[in-house]
């Protein structure tokens, strides 16, 4: 069939407006424009030929002319909400007019959408604007699919009569969406490492409520276990109301060059049958690992964790000539620090760092005792970071070397156990032991030695450990920082958000290093590392959900 299609100026031209969050009032967003290219596109994949003003016309009448008219719109945004994302609500209201070639009218057809979905700050360091376009065109699909759909049931009742039947009550299935794939540089390919993310756009376009909404991905093994959850619930839609839904994933590092497809499929308790699936097709590229830099800090991101402590230790030269350097660890122990504090929320005052010279055996020790405890609360939580060297005997017993350690002594060394027996006096809510660097074994010249013991029975404490057995943590010049320290701050920057909730929990930070840390080094430096967590963590559990930092990614 061929349409002529009328858009009424009070949708071409309407704007809506927002004040940003540096407080600036009446931004505009030029909403009619988004509204003009989706009702165009819709009619497009509606119709056979679309006529538009201003276009030649084909000389031979339309066998339907739709005048569209946007009676009401009404924005409104929760500025109250999360620092760099709100939720948003854009309601529209049209009409469409379908009329025959001799004018008599065929329907008059309302189209209302009540779109709600997050926006958010431009990442930038202001952190002024907000990102609208995204969440407009969403809104601006979910009026267009109503559109679509109306054009249908209008210019062909039988086939709606036929749909009635197979919907509850009399109702045609309603649920419609639009799956989109989008990669972290926007070049239509994936690559090792890229954040991606697969965003489905869902409308309930009929009568009646749709509940029990279900999103589920499937496609290529490898590909789908970057992701955290292939299944997603939307929950309940009404009448009009759209939702949208984002699974999220980091490309596998050991993921080949190939065409890739994903299968989005939806499904209903009830209110709606199933929709057909959608297919998804990509290209991987399995070029080198994405090495992004990390030394400029992340721009505060709001959080506030005033009852959190940071004890950071970094020893890259030592007193002893005989103790090799750890050409970052320094480095690293000042950023670490200095990321919790900006993505981490804690307070300056809460954090103590300890490079080199200053990073004596009696300095650990006075702030493990003497410092902390004057500090701490039940809520409390306390993250002791050490980069530098660690010694273990035959017999496995481990030792930090603070910067008057000697080598093959463990009279300047500091005991692990003593550490942790002053950690767990504390008494904190949560304690994290992490360590990034070299194993030093002590002992006779070819005796066996034994791995390192990073923690007591039933210890409290949870030990996050940049590499396993007598291994000693990568520092790749390319990188120049330790490659599990590298990860770690990426992580806690905001690549470990694998539910984009913008929030960065343990649970998540140890899977994120887990999986990225032993790829990286074997595919690009060709060595081995496998950090490792001690006890394990289950992500079920209540320290898996303890927030670390919030993503300054967004």
């Amino acid at each position: 069939m061929t349409a002529a299609l009328t858009l009424d100026p009070s949708l071409t031209s309407t704007e809506f407006t927002y004040t940003d969050n540096c407080g600036r009032p009446n931004i505009p967003v030029a909403l009619g424009q988004i509204l003009e290219s989706a009702l165009t596109d819709a009619a497009d994949q509606t119709f056979k030929t679309v006529e538009l003003p201003g276009k030649k016309p084909s000389g031979v009448p339309a066998d339907v002319s739709i005048h569209v008219v946007l009676e009401q719109q009404g924005f409104k945004v929760n500025q109250e909400a999360l620092y760099d994302r709100v939720p948003a609500e854009l309601v529209l209201e049209a009409v469409a007019l379908f009329r025959d070639p001799s004018g008599k009218v065929l329907g008059e057809i309302p189209l209302k959408v009540t779109h709600r979905d997050r926006v958010y700050l431009e990442v930038t360091q202001k952190r002024c604007d907000y990102l609208m376009e995204p969440f407009a065109s969403g809104a601006a699909v979910s009026l267009a699919t109503l559109f679509a759909r109306a054009s249908r049931d209008v210019m062909d009742p039988a086939s709606r009569a036929a749909a009635a039947g197979a919907g509850p009550s009399g109702t045609a299935s309603a649920l419609v969406f639009k799956a989109t794939l989008l990669d972290e540089n926007s070049d239509g390919f994936l690559e090792r490492g890229e954040r991606v993310k697969v965003r489905v756009d869902l409308t309930n376009s009929g009568t009646v409520p749709v509940t029990g909404v279900n999103v589920t991905l499937n496609g290529l093994p490898a590909l789908l276990s970057g992701f955290s959850s292939t299944t997603l619930s939307a929950g309940g839609l009404q009448p009009g109301e759209s939702r949208s839904v984002e699974f999220a994933a980091t490309i596998p590092q050991a993921l080949e060059s190939q065409k890739a497809e994903l299968t989005v499929a939806v499904s209903a308790a009830t209110g709606s049958s199933a929709p057909l699936s959608q297919a998804l097709t990509a290209s991987v590229r399995s070029g080198a690992a994405r090495f992004d830099s990390i030394d400029q800090i992340p721009a505060g991101t709001g959080l506030q964790r005033p009852h959190t402590y940071v004890l950071a230790v970094g020893v890259s030269s030592y007193r002893d000539p005989q103790l090799a350097a750890r050409k970052y660890s320094s480095l690293d122990a000042e950023l670490t620090a200095a990321y919790f504090q900006a993505v981490g929320g804690v307070p300056l005052a809460n954090i103590k760092l300890l490079q080199d010279w200053k990073a004596l055996r009696p300095d650990i020790e006075d702030t493990i005792l003497e410092w902390l405890p004057k500090r701490l609360s039940s809520d409390s939580v306390v993250i002791v970071y050490f980069s530098g060297h660690a010694a273990v005997s035959p017999s496995g017993e481990t030792y930090l070397v603070p910067y008057d350690g000697k080598a093959n002594s463990t009279a300047r060394l500091y005991p692990l156990k003593d550490l942790e027996a002053g950690l767990v006096r504390l008494k904190a809510k949560q304690t994290i032991f992490i360590f990034d660097g070299g194993i030093l074994p002590i002992g006779p010249a070819g005796s066996k030695a034994r791995g390192p013991q990073w923690s007591g029975t039933k210890s409290p404490v949870l030990h996050l450990i940049g590499a396993a057995g007598l291994q000693s943590g990568l520092e790749p010049p390319k990188l120049r920082h330790g490659l599990f320290t590298y990860y770690l701050l990426r992580g806690l920057k905001g690549e470990a958000d694998t539910n984009l909730d913008g929030d960065i929990t343990l649970g998540e930070l140890t899977a994120f290093v887990g999986r990225t840390v032993p790829a990286v080094a074997r595919q690009e430096f060709n060595q081995e590392q496998h950090p490792l967590f001690v006890p394990p963590l289950p992500l079920s559990s209540a320290a898996a959900g303890l927030v670390l930092s919030k993503s300054a990614t967004r």
